[in-house]
């Protein structure tokens, strides 16, 4: 086991790793064995406050440090991930239930986050606006907005977390990171780690371990934030937006989603049926952008149909840490209940189950369902897990009523022979990203990424990580003298 689990089981405040000071311990699980990792004592609301107040003090000398200084801090994290990349990747296949091509990928996602932290520091610029008014000079400066507050998931921790974190620093700001229960060391600590061997100044970002439970709404209402950065499910989501809105806090909310393969009459059905699998099944499905529907022309549904679910069959599932594992295990049990009851509501709907898979545990096997009513819930909530509804059409028209039938928008894809066809259709989706003739799951570092609907507000990424973690301020200069009424 990884030294991670023993070495970092700790919060970092202020730069210092402590034990928390709450009543009792989250406990670190291993979701495909139950191996206990660690127990951590648990932050409260007193170590909220702390670590907030630690980053506001830390962050004005650091608005304040050349912004080719603080860019060497990341230069060198990114180092430090590279050397390290194989007792992370240990880490994430320990504590997620990651494979090992799921620990690759998202390995190769983070460090092209940081190189992209690594420009971002140089990014912001001012601008000198024309005045109406003789004598006068507008400045506009870019300024960060002061400390960010950013909950992460459990589904790809190290990357979700640095991809808000890293951009939030390299901007001049301060951050407070909370990371999901289940995954507190690769999504918390190890980044806090990461860091502090960079030289980053103590203070400027701090990690609690923590849970709702002890702490309530602190993390959001404590009044040092300015702006909070969730991933997380559309539920949640919501409660975060509602809570920064009534005290005046922007909030950049990367939510749940729904996405659709979509396979016209025209497609390449193996690359297709390679696509799609893909797009359901990476990481056991729990993926926001991961196609939880495929539809798929009449006209070739029945080939496709034999070829997905051949394809599926042949989808190992077992221990992560064997190299030619696809499938490992769910975060927890409770995912494991929740994916179960899915199958068996479809099955109860009517529904045919063409590969139906067991349950081990918190392993649960691929599952592909025929045969749904088009209005059945299910085709219109987020399935965060490895099971496929496959839907059939008749022309375009029906496939974009159908992908557009869901309250989500994040991401989806569509293939045909025909690009320009398949750009036509993109356009007619209300989603934040689609993708022609590829796979559903896709993220870059400098491109926008996020959803409509409840999908999601803001995005990240690129030239819009400058609106979500700095504002803009106007300082006028009046050279001559203006003239007033009175």
């Amino acid at each position: 086991m990884s030294s991670y689990f023993t070495d970092l089981a700790q919060q970092y405040i202020d730069g210092e790793w402590r034990q928390g000071t709450g009543s009792w311990d989250i406990i670190d699980f291993n979701p495909y064995d139950d191996e206990k990792l660690a127990s951590i004592r648990i932050a409260t609301v007193d170590e909220v406050d702390q670590a907030y107040r630690a980053a506001a003090r830390a962050q004005k000398e650091w608005a304040a440090t050349n912004p080719y200084a603080r860019r060497a801090v990341f230069e060198k994290a990114l180092r430090l991930v590279e050397e390290r990349e194989e007792e992370i990747a240990e880490a994430i296949v320990a504590e997620l239930g990651g494979t090992r091509l799921k620990a690759a990928f998202e390995l190769h996602l983070a460090k092209e986050f940081l190189r992209e932290a690594v420009h971002l520091a140089l990014r912001p610029e001012g601008r000198i606006i024309p005045s109406p008014v003789d004598g006068k000079e507008n400045r506009v400066y870019r300024v960060p907005v002061g400390v960010v507050g950013v909950i992460s998931p459990f589904n790809f921790p190290f990357l979700l977390s640095l991809k808000s974190v890293a951009p939030a620093l390299a901007l001049g700001n301060g951050v407070v990171l909370k990371p999901h229960q289940n995954t507190p060391i690769v999504g918390g600590a190890l980044v806090a780690k990461i860091f502090e061997d960079a030289g980053l100044p103590g203070g400027l970002l701090n990690v609690l371990i923590t849970d709702i439970a002890e702490i309530g709404d602190a993390f959001l209402e404590h009044p040092v934030p300015k702006v909070i950065s969730f991933t997380g499910s559309d539920q949640v989501g919501r409660h975060v937006a509602t809570v920064c809105a009534s005290l005046f806090k922007r909030s950049v909310l990367e939510l749940g989603g729904n996405s659709a393969l979509v396979v016209l009459d025209d497609a390449d059905l193996d690359y297709a049926v390679d696509a799609a699998v893909f797009s359901r099944y990476v990481h056991q499905g729990q993926v926001c952008m991961a196609a939880n529907r495929v539809l798929v022309d009449r006209a070739v549904a029945d080939e496709f149909t034999e070829k997905f679910a051949a394809k599926v069959r042949s989808l190992k599932a077992g221990d992560p840490r064997d190299p030619e594992t696809v499938i490992g295990p769910v975060i927890n049990s409770r995912q494991a209940d929740a994916l179960t009851g899915v199958v068996e509501q479809a099955l109860a709907e009517g529904g045919t189950a063409l590969v139906r898979g067991t349950r081990r545990g918190n392993l649960v096997e691929p599952s592909v369902i025929t045969g749904l009513s088009a209005d059945s819930a299910l085709l219109r909530q987020e399935v965060f897990g490895p099971v496929a509804f496959l839907v059939p059409f008749d022309g375009e028209e029906e496939a974009v009523r159908i992908v557009n039938d869901t309250p989500y928008g994040l991401s989806g894809a569509v293939h045909t022979g025909d690009i320009e066809r398949g750009v036509n259709f993109a356009k007619q989706i209300d989603t934040g990203m689609f993708h022609v003739n590829d796979g559903t799951v896709h993220d870059e570092p400098i491109v926008p990424f996020g959803g409509e609907k409840h999908s999601g507000i803001g995005r990240l990424n690129g030239d819009t990580m400058l609106d979500a973690f700095t504002t803009v301020k106007w300082i006028s200069v009046q050279h001559g003298r203006s003239g007033f009424p009175f």
